[in-house]
């Protein structure tokens, strides 16, 4: 699977560990920073994964920074893309199963690596069960033409 990683200053550290876990497991990482502590704009890391995400450049992202939460903001305005904050397995499944995310965000505050892995396990093992969730996401999809 080709999976696009971001994170700012508060995530970097869980996003490097992340890419690690990922790249173990044959996944194709494309890593699109930050790389460094300085303090950066979270905006600009969550738009670049979720253009990646939106164009099919990639399958899937995963977004990493303090609490997840302006990560899923601010990847959720791009056109397309659904992103989820989460800190268990079971939410991770889920996202990905009934609401098709395509986008996974993390706090580095919240979860720590072990089970950010975990979550990150749960939720591309998951896939989009259609059906009932299809009418649902369809109702969240901004109108044509907006």
């Amino acid at each position: 699977m080709k999976i696009a990683l971001g994170a700012d200053h508060g995530g970097v550290g869980l996003k490097d560990e992340l890419a690690t876990h990922l790249r173990e497991q044959g996944h194709e990482v494309s890593d699109l920073g930050t790389s460094g502590s300085a303090s950066v704009d979270y905006p600009d890391y969550a738009q670049a994964v979720a253009a990646q995400v939106a164009d099919g450049t990639v399958d899937r992202g995963i977004l990493v920074c303090g609490t997840g939460q302006g990560m899923a903001m601010a990847a959720n305005k791009v056109p397309g893309v659904r992103a989820g904050v989460v800190s268990d397995t079971f939410s991770a499944q889920m996202i990905a199963e009934h609401n098709d995310a395509r986008i996974l965000c993390l706090g580095a505050r919240v979860v720590g690596p072990s089970l950010a892995q975990a979550i990150v396990d749960s939720y591309l093992g998951a896939t989009f069960e259609g059906g009932r969730h299809a009418r649902r996401v369809g109702k969240i999809e901004p109108a044509s033409g907006s």
